[in-house]
């Protein structure tokens, strides 16, 4: 077993490092939690030792239910992990493959084989095999001038409110007279306007909508941002859509959305709320 390892290690050595350069455009692996070739989610632990084996390889694994905002945005930054069983009743045959956005193969390891009776055993000898493919590959996430292009278009535009009030410069008053001078009458009058009645603060002026924040995309989750615009606080993404992570000046809490209304509470046990307005 160990001389066919070191064989398939040295012929598969070269082959991996040409394929680096075609792996280097992809930032994620999207592992799933159940592949197709199970009924089951993580059957043998194959999913938990597939992600595990990627990260150790050097390379950024996501589980399927728990993506980043920019690979969320955008499935092609990632290749998706697949196992293709091929075990029979004496052997446990496996390989990874991996496939792009548009479900083409993009990389195939090599078969891992294994006779080892139990399956949890045999499943990560079969792995670890496969993983011999990637030895050599000095992988680095360099995207390409078009993705480059297209990130670029994709950030939010941060627009600022500051100082786009412009104070009008004061108009002097003019005094209009009306003047008539005939034989029967002889008349003068000022006619200057008058000073308004309104009252700055007074329950007729309308308030102006404070305290909105606004959510911008970041690699984990979200940053807040009031119109100033200065960041208020960061939220991180969990694996419900509806509830996120916070930490805001040192206090840790959760967000989440009840009755179509964001609140945040804070984990130091006092039980108070803050609702926030947040656009999205």
């Amino acid at each position: 077993m160990k001389l066919r390892i070191l064989i398939l290690a040295v012929f598969t050595v070269s082959l991996s490092m040409s394929m680096s350069a075609q792996l280097n455009k992809y930032k994620y692996i999207i592992v799933p939690k159940q592949f197709d070739a199970y009924k089951v989610p993580n059957r043998h632990q194959t999913s938990t030792m597939v992600k595990h084996l990627l990260i150790q390889n050097g390379f950024n694994a996501v589980y399927d239910d728990a993506l980043p905002g920019d690979l969320a945005n955008n499935r092609c930054l990632g290749l998706i992990a697949d196992l293709e069983d091929n075990s029979s009743l004496f052997a446990t045959k496996t390989v990874l493959v991996l496939k792009d956005c548009q479900l083409n193969e993009v990389f195939r390891t090599i078969e891992g084989h294994s006779k080892v009776k139990d399956y949890k055993s045999a499943y990560k000898e079969v792995l670890n095999e496969c993983f011999i493919s990637f030895q050599g590959m000095d992988y680095v996430y360099t995207p390409s001038k078009e993705q480059e292009k297209k990130t670029e278009k994709e950030q939010p535009i941060t627009v600022s409110f500051k100082n786009d009030v412009k104070q009008l410069p004061e108009k002097p008053e003019e005094e209009v007279v009306i003047q008539e001078t005939t034989p029967e009458n002889q008349t003068y009058k000022s006619v200057k306007p008058e000073e308004s009645s309104y009252v700055k603060g007074s329950t007729s002026e309308k308030p102006i909508q404070k305290g909105i924040l606004y959510a911008q995309p970041t690699e984990n989750g979200y940053q807040l941002v009031d119109s100033t615009p200065k960041v208020v606080m960061k939220l991180m993404k969990t694996s419900v859509d509806e509830i996120f992570l916070v930490n805001h000046d040192g206090k840790n809490g959760m967000l989440t959305k009840q009755d179509g209304k964001w609140i945040l509470e804070y984990a130091d046990g006092d039980g108070k709320t803050k609702e926030l307005n947040i656009k999205f």
